[in-house]
């Protein structure tokens, strides 16, 4: 059986083409779900609604998620609500970027 640790390990190492800082520490992924036939759905945002580069990030955390066993397809849903801000970054990433 996969699990969401599993999933968002995969998905730690994927860095922000622009600020070289995982987009998990950044806060862009907002929930995995995993259906009972293996499909894994990855909820995730962008720091902003004009961003061009969902397609950069959505290919690596398919690819990386479909190392997995067991995983049938990955389906990234990107949303943006709640709007994502800088509340949502790990301390790590805040240290990185100079917010703390």
């Amino acid at each position: 059986m996969i699990t969401e640790d599993q999933v968002m390990a995969k998905i730690k190492p994927i860095l922000d083409p622009e600020l070289g800082i995982s987009i998990v520490d950044l806060g862009l992924i907002y929930g995995v779900d995993i259906s009972d036939d293996n499909v894994v759905t990855v909820r995730m945002t962008l720091t902003t609604i004009g961003c061009p580069l969902f397609s950069l990030i959505a290919e690596p955390i398919k690819s990386n998620i479909k190392e997995l066993s067991d995983v049938k397809d990955v389906v990234v849903d990107l949303s943006f609500d709640p709007p994502w801000s800088p509340d949502k970054m790990s301390e790590e990433a805040k240290i990185q970027l100079g917010f703390a």
